[in-house]
């Protein structure tokens, strides 16, 4: 199953890419509609808020005047952050239970979009596969807030300040899905992307598939690199928990200016390397996209101590190695100190580039070390 996680700030347009994703066939999980859920009259939600906020939030039945709540909540970041200790547990739990049953259903719910505006502010983009974020300009969300919603302007700024930056979303997106234009627009850039990423991911997760490279040469360098591979360090030290002792940007794409091929290196560091702790982590892999790559190696080899597990990415639109190995053992070290010898030293970068790739690896140990000695060197246990 792909768990995607769909935020934009409010007025982007995100609920209507839920909506065509649906028809595409994702299972979604509204979190504004559980947050409505748990709020009902009579709920002990609803009886927490009116404690906290007093009866002046309810309306005339007895139900919640969401307004009301709203014109408290959004001008006072400590009362927003009262409602939000009563209301999130309540929606985590019950966001728990719609991701076990869409996990157990048919083959359509093996893509389940997580539609959550606060995604960026509870840190849960760790916790999908894929994370999407609908991008509109302030200006163009303050124009729809106030035609569509009947906001006045400035309760649409306010709004709007409440959330995370246009910065701080793209900071976590792996894709930034714009909502400028008009509606057939938006609708075709959601069909691309369910057909070229989302379909073929899910495809190659349920297969145990990892996705191909879009060329097996390697290209210029991609600033975009660096994000990338932030992003799959947060996604593994969250799924990993305490089995990981550190998560490192590591081969051709950690060293700025290199040419690579479009594959980041992530290297997973344990306390332990065997079974019993890999077969721990897989399910967490999964979530978040991998696969076992069976192509690069067993996943637990006998010694000699050079061994790793070795995991890929079924997504086709984030190609990604991840190399799972045991602190303190030759080939922790060496991915470490490889990548920081081509990053100091130029003339290593320039026989890289120039390499015979097995006459090059045979020598660059040797070099690499000599580097290490001159310079004082060495890989910190963190």
């Amino acid at each position: 199953m792909v768990r995607v996680g769909l935020s934009g700030g409010i007025g982007s347009g995100k609920s209507t890419v839920a909506t065509r994703l649906a028809g595409r066939g994702a299972t979604v999980i509204d979190a504004d509609a559980i947050a409505r859920d748990v709020l009902v009259p009579d709920g002990p939600g609803l009886a927490a808020v009116v404690e906290e906020f007093g009866p002046g939030v309810l309306d005339a039945h007895g139900a919640l005047d969401r307004a009301a709540l709203a014109a408290v909540v959004f001008a006072d970041p400590e009362r927003r952050a009262a409602l939000n200790a009563i209301v999130h547990p309540l929606v985590t739990a019950r966001t728990a239970a719609l991701l076990a049953s869409a996990s157990g259903g048919a083959a359509s719910a093996r893509v389940v979009v997580h539609d959550v505006p606060l995604l960026v502010e509870n840190g849960l983009a760790p916790s999908y596969a894929l994370v999407v974020v609908v991008t509109a300009p302030v200006e163009v969300r303050l124009a729809r807030l106030v035609a569509q919603r009947g906001l006045t302007e400035v309760d649409a700024r306010a709004r709007i300040a409440a959330q995370a930056s246009d910065e701080q979303r793209a900071e976590v997106a792996d894709v930034l899905l714009d909502n400028t234009g008009t509606r057939a627009e938006l609708d075709a850039r959601v069909d691309r992307l369910w057909e070229q990423r989302i379909a073929p991911f899910a495809a190659n997760l349920a297969a145990g598939r990892p996705a191909s490279l879009r060329s097996p040469l390697p290209g210029a360098y991609d600033p975009r690199w660096p994000a990338t591979a932030g992003r799959w360090a947060a996604r593994l030290r969250a799924t990993g928990g305490a089995d990981v002792r550190r998560v490192d940007h590591v081969g051709s794409t950690a060293v700025p200016g290199l040419l690579a091929q479009d594959v980041v290196d992530i290297q997973v560091v344990l306390a332990r390397l065997d079974s019993d702790v890999l077969a721990r982590l897989a399910p967490g892999f999964a979530e978040v996209g991998l696969v076992q790559d069976t192509t690069r190696g067993e996943p637990d080899p006998s010694p000699p101590a050079w061994r790793t597990a070795f995991f890929a990415s079924a997504d086709p639109g984030r190609r990604a190695h991840v190399q799972v190995r045991q602190v303190g053992e030759p080939g922790w070290r060496f991915a470490l100190l490889v990548r920081d010898w081509l990053r100091a030293c130029p003339e290593a970068r320039a026989a890289y580039v120039a390499r015979a790739k097995g006459s090059w690896l045979a020598q660059a140990l040797v070099r690499a070390e000599a580097w290490a000695a001159a310079t004082g060197w060495s890989p910190s246990d963190e």
